[in-house]
């Protein structure tokens, strides 16, 4: 074969894989970043990552906003844009319409059977077929967000477990791992933390016992010593409760209003429990 049609050849079955080598990479399911150092080590304790001291970001393209909305409503506004909300159900709203919501089935607090229909991405933190688990691994924007299952109560103590009906959801943005506890009942297993990976960001509740006590939860977030702790689901006791079981390892500060803005740059080097204006 001459030169010139062998390179026609080679060009034309180019032509006709490209298309094939396309659909095969957006088939391909995302990589979690802040899985990656947990895999082979169940039983480790995963170090946070130690950035600057909390200061506002002054480059573009890397700040992430969290607002408080109410209950473990969380709106989370990503660099590109991309608007969030967390445990959605309805009552407590982002101003502008989010591209994505998740929810929990404990109660329902926590989800809504009729969002609005301009919602892209309702995310169940449950599965509606029995046996099985909800599955999670959404590309939107510049966010990844992924779940870990755990069990839950039924309403209120009454009638046994319902197996996988919570998840952990998991927003990887920027660089930064946030994670949002939901109606976490159950103290978590060595397979748990692995799935999880590292969180720099978390958002606990701290009710004290709808969904764990203090000392149950608060042995959860110093495994996870993660940078910044933000309670939220605050139903009866103070704050200061949960506040009251960690020591001199962990800072405390109580917000002037109801956001922060963090990136991987700030991140706090001791790890901190933020208090946001509305959960106090």
């Amino acid at each position: 074969m001459k030169p010139q049609y062998l390179i026609l050849a080679i060009a034309s079955l180019a032509a006709f894989a490209a298309p094939d080598l396309a659909a095969a990479q957006e088939q391909r399911p995302p990589v979690s970043q802040c899985q990656a150092i947990a895999q082979t080590i169940p039983k480790a304790t995963l170090a946070s990552f130690s950035g600057a001291p909390l200061m506002p970001a002054v480059s573009e393209g890397e700040d992430v906003k969290l607002t408080f909305l109410g209950h473990s409503t969380f709106e989370i506004e990503t660099p590109g844009g991309i608007v969030i909300a967390t445990d959605y159900n309805g009552w407590y709203r982002p101003a502008t319409m989010p591209d994505v919501v998740t929810m929990n089935k404990a109660h329902t607090t926590h989800y809504t059977l009729t969002p609005d229909p301009g919602i892209k991405h309702v995310l169940h933190g449950w599965s509606d077929i029995p046996g099985e688990k909800a599955n999670i691994n959404l590309v939107v924007g510049d966010a990844y967000i992924r779940n870990v299952t755990t069990d839950i109560r039924f309403s209120y103590g009454l009638g046994g477990a319902h197996e996988n009906g919570n998840s952990i959801f998991i927003f990887e943005i920027a660089g930064l791992c946030i994670g949002h506890l939901g109606h976490l009942h159950y103290e978590l297993t060595d397979a748990h933390y692995t799935e999880i990976g590292r969180l720099d960001v978390v958002m606990v509740p701290v009710d004290g016992g709808l969904t764990m006590g203090a000392d149950s939860m608060s042995r959860v977030i110093k495994r996870l010593r993660s940078s910044l702790i933000l309670p939220m689901h605050r139903r009866g006791p103070p704050v200061e409760a949960f506040v009251s079981m960690f020591g001199k390892d962990f800072d405390v500060a109580n917000a002037p209003d109801a956001s922060i803005t963090v990136s991987m740059r700030t991140l706090p080097k001791k790890p901190l429990i933020y208090v946001l204006k509305g959960v106090q």
